[in-house]
This record gives structure tokens, C-alpha cells and sequence, in this order.
């Protein structure tokens, strides 16, 4: 880790758009549904990142046809109707928390033999509570690391479906791989959810995307219970994909730090991608929002810390980290204890980095409280982790000598984003 970024200061406020690009969220999820479904898929503006292509490369290898042409972010697939041609092979995953959970679910539930593996950060994540839901479907799915981490190895003849009970305060990926595979059981699987549902607006996205490829699920208002049909089959289909939400939530934060304004095209209330709510906070912390059709636009700059649930778009935390440096009073974050099993501590090792440039950070199991202080120069660890280097990049903006270690790590879902950033302040 020799390389550093160092970001020049912006001595003016912005007024920029940018359309990201495609989500990641959606990329993961339409490309194994549509590697499930009978016939050819076209998906449009699929993300060229780290992860997308170790979900497409492990597709490859259990015998699914996918194309994926980078300059026109477009994938063909060639979908095998539920019926994986491959039923052995190693796959590995690198850091891809979205891979490696819809995969084991999909490739467990259709059948087959296979070991899923990933860097060393993949063996500390864990996948133990979807490996115990699999398991009460009467699966032979396994972990080898301690704490229900990966490696994971599958082998199993295809599901006869059944009932499952999952914790809803754990990651809604789990959930998601379990809806995703559910359709290829030969019966009904219903899954049971254990107290409250976090990240409920990854779970809509899910129900969403497999209704686009023709597959319903039963859903109670409560989304805590959700029945699915078994022996049905996806249908290709043409499948748009939205901008990214959360790489979205970067340029936003640019006008809540610097002030002036940034739209963002191509997403509105109509996205299916719930961290599209991160402008409701900035809205919170006296930044306007004006919702459009196929934009938003955030007017900064923010004033004030807020105290905030963000158990729904956690994956825009230490964006809003990077705005509370610079506001008036603290900024309390609740309900995130899941975020210290992605692909870093996402609370203890952000308030390392916030307390380097300058913050006095009060640490919670579930989240973080922010004291904005005088803000100071500072390298900042990035973690392998790709929205450490995002977030704190922003601080940047504002005080000089910000230097982010590591910048190469932004290409697992935004590679090139330190060319957009400096093409948006400079338009």
C-alpha cells in the first residue's frame, strides 16, 4: 500500500451533475437471476467493477454464458432455466459480500458441488446465519473458518423448498440470496423473519428485480414473512439498471460540504435503490433537496448535526461522516452494528480516521457519535474498503493536505471515481 491520493481543496462552491455509474446492487442481482432464467437477457447499464466481475466470472464457471461488453455496459446472458450446467467447481469471490451470499443461496438451492472462497477480509465476514437457513431446508452447506465465515462448501441434489427462520436485525443480503434461490426449490419456501428487518429498502429491490424477470413473492406488510413458489422459472428479459445510489450519495455530499449544488441523473423517488434516502439527511442537516423526474439536486451547504437511524442506507454512513466535520454540533448515528462485518469495521476503524482529521468520536457498538472540531491534514487508512476512500476523500475538499492511502481499493464498485470527482468540480 505505497500509492496515495492527495485531493486539492475547493475554494468555491459547486454547480455540477453527473449521472454514476450502474448500481452495483442491482448489477449483483440481475445477473444470477438472470443466469436462473429460461432464455436471453440483455441487461443495460451493468457497473464495471471488482464486484460485477467476480459475479460474472463465477457464473462463467459454473457454465453460464454472460457477455459483458465494459464500454457500452451492456451483458448478454444466455440463461439455463434454473438448471446449472457445471455442478462442481471452485469459485473464488475476492471481497464481494453480494457474490458469495446470492451464489451460495442460488447454487444450494439448484444443486451441485461447489466451494466458494474469497481474499482473507471474506474468511472474518460472516455467512453463517444463511448457511443455518439453508440448512433448514435439510442442505448440506458448510463453513470452514471460525465464526461461520468462508470458505463455503455446498453439496446438495436441488431443494424440495421448506420453512426457514432468519434473524432481521443481520444483513439483508442473507434474506435476498434466500428470496433469489427460493423459486428454484421443486416446493414453496417460506421464510420466517425474527424481529425487525434492517435495511428493509435492499429487500423491496430484491422482490422488485424478480418480478421484472417474472417471479412473485407473498409478502406481508410487515416484511416479516415471505412466501415464494417453488418450480418456477425466471423469463429473460430486457432489464435497465439503474445509476448507483450510493456512489451517488458522494457527489451530493460534495454540495453539503463545499456548497453551491449537484444534481444527480437518472435516479428520483421512483428508484428502486433505497440509499437515494441519504438526501433526506443531508435535508436534515439544512441542505435543500429538489426531487425531479430522473434527477435530484442537493443545495448546500449542511448546517447542523442530526441524530439519525441509518440502519437503511448504513451503506452511507461515512459519507455523512465526511459532511459532519463540518457542521455545527454533533451527529449521532444509530442502528449500524452490522456495518462493522463489511468489508472493514465500519464503525470502530471510521472514528480511527475522523479522530486523525481532527473529530472527537464517541463509539457505540451500533453506531458513532461525531463532535466536528477544527479540522487538520491527515493520511487516511482506507482499509481495503472502497467507501472509506470515497467518503473521506470529500474531507478534502475543504482541508488541505487529506492524502487517502490506497486509492487503487475504489475499483471494487467505482473505479473510476477520482476521474468523475474531479470532473464534477470542474464543471
Amino acid at each position: 500500500m505505497n500509492s496515495y491520493k492527495e485531493i486539492k481543496p475547493v475554494f468555491a462552491p459547486v454547480a455540477s451533475s453527473i449521472r454514476p455509474p450502474g448500481s452495483k446492487s442491482l448489477t449483483n442481482r440481475a445477473l444470477p437471476i438472470a443466469a436462473m432464467a429460461s432464455g436471453r437477457s440483455v441487461l443495460n447499464g451493468v457497473l464495471d467493477s471488482d464486484d460485477t466481475r467476480v459475479m460474472i466470472e463465477s457464473l462463467n464457471r459454473v457454465g453460464v454464458s454472460v457477455s459483458h461488453d465494459a464500454s457500452s455496459s451492456c451483458a448478454v446472458i444466455e440463461g439455463v432455466g434454473g438448471l446449472i450446467p457445471t455442478q462442481k467447481a471452485d469459485l473464488f469471490i475476492g471481497n464481494s459480500g453480494t457474490t458469495i451470499r446470492f451464489l451460495t443461496a442460488v447454487l444450494a438451492v439448484a444443486g451441485g458441488d461447489y466451494v466458494l472462497d474469497g481474499i482473507p477480509r471474506m474468511r472474518q465476514r460472516p455467512i453463517g446465519p444463511l448457511v443455518d437457513a439453508l440448512q433448514m431446508l435439510h442442505l448440506n452447506v458448510e463453513t470452514d473458518s471460525p465464526g461461520g465465515c468462508p470458505p463455503v462448501r455446498i453439496s446438495t441434489q436441488r431443494s424440495r423448498g421448506g420453512t426457514v427462520r432468519i434473524k432481521g436485525n443481520l444483513s439483508s443480503q442473507y434474506l435476498s440470496g434466500l428470496m433469489m434461490a427460493a423459486p428454484l426449490a421443486a416446493q414453496d419456501t417460506v421464510i420466517e423473519i425474527d424481529g425487525a428487518l434492517i435495511s428493509r429498502p435492499y429487500v423491496e429491490m430484491t422482490k422488485r428485480v424478480m418480478e421484472s424477470f417474472g417471479v412473485g413473492v407473498e409478502v406481508d406488510q410487515q416484511f416479516g414473512r415471505f412466501e415464494i413458489g417453488g418450480g418456477q422459472t425466471y423469463q429473460a428479459s430486457d432489464y435497465q439498471i439503474e445509476p448507483d445510489a450510493s456512489s451517488a450519495s458522494y457527489f451530493w455530499a460534495v454540495a453539503a460540504i463545499c456548497g453551491g449544488s449537484a444534481t444527480v441523473l437518472g435516479l428520483d423517488e421512483r428508484s428502486l435503490q433505497g440509499d437515494v434516502g441519504f438526501v433526506n439527511c443531508l435535508e436534515q442537516m439544512g441542505c435543500g433537496v429538489e426531487w425531479g423526474q430522473g434527477q435530484v439536486t442537493v443545495r448546500g451547504p449542511a448546517k447542523h448535526g442530526i441524530d439519525i437511524d441509518m440502519s437503511n442506507v448504513s451503506d452511507t454512513v461515512q459519507t455523512l461522516a465526511a459532511v459532519a466535520l463540518f457542521v455545527e454540533g454533533p451527529t449521532n448515528v444509530r442502528n449500524i452494528a452490522h456495518n462493522r462485518v463489511k468489508e472493514t469495521d465500519r464503525i470502530g476503524n471510521l472514528a480511527i480516521e475522523l479522530r486523525k482529521l481532527g473529530a472527537t468520536v464517541e463509539e457505540r457498538e451500533d453506531g458513532l457519535t461525531i463532535h466536528p472540531g477544527v479540522t487538520r491534514p491527515a493520511e487516511i487508512e482506507t482499509y481495503d474498503d472502497h467507501r472509506m476512500a470515497m467518503s473521506l476523500a470529500l474531507v478534502g475538499l475543504r482541508q488541505a493536505g487529506v492524502k487517502i492511502l490506497d486509492p487503487e481499493c475504489v475499483s471494487k464498485t467505482y473505479p473510476n471515481f477520482f476521474k468523475d470527482l474531479e470532473g464534477f468540480l470542474r464543471n
